[in-house]
């Protein structure tokens, strides 16, 4: 069974492109244009493996969102990729204070970004 992968971004390009790079690798995928639309469809799958989320998003910024799945026993060890344009070292380091496992800038390249994620679900 392919693994499943939660898209977190506001940008429709941004996912589309994304899913269809993950789609290509053989992930499941399913999207979400929100830190709170991410939320509520982490918690109706079945299974997530892992999240890639964008910081800024209406309504609920990556941040938050990375944060509140955290603060939940059942996905602490959820593997979360942040994918974003706030590349400065404050924004990094923040992300992975709050529980990410990486930190790509925004454009990422694809083999690069594909490898990491392979190397976090093991």
């Amino acid at each position: 069974m392919s693994k499943h992968i939660l898209i977190v971004d506001d940008s429709k390009t941004v996912r589309n492109l994304v899913a269809f790079i993950m789609k290509r690798e053989g992930f499941a995928i399913t999207t979400a244009e929100d830190g709170l639309d991410g939320l509520e469809k982490l918690y109706a799958a079945a299974k997530v493996d892992l999240i890639i989320s964008d910081v800024n998003m209406p309504r609920m910024d990556g941040f938050t969102f990375i944060k509140t799945v955290r603060e939940q026993e059942a996905y602490r060890d959820l593997p979360i990729v942040v994918l974003s344009t706030e590349g400065q070292e404050k924004d990094i380091q923040l992300g992975m204070s709050l529980g990410a496992n990486l930190y790509l800038v925004k454009p990422a390249q694809p083999d690069k970004m594909v490898k990491n994620i392979r190397m976090l679900l093991g």
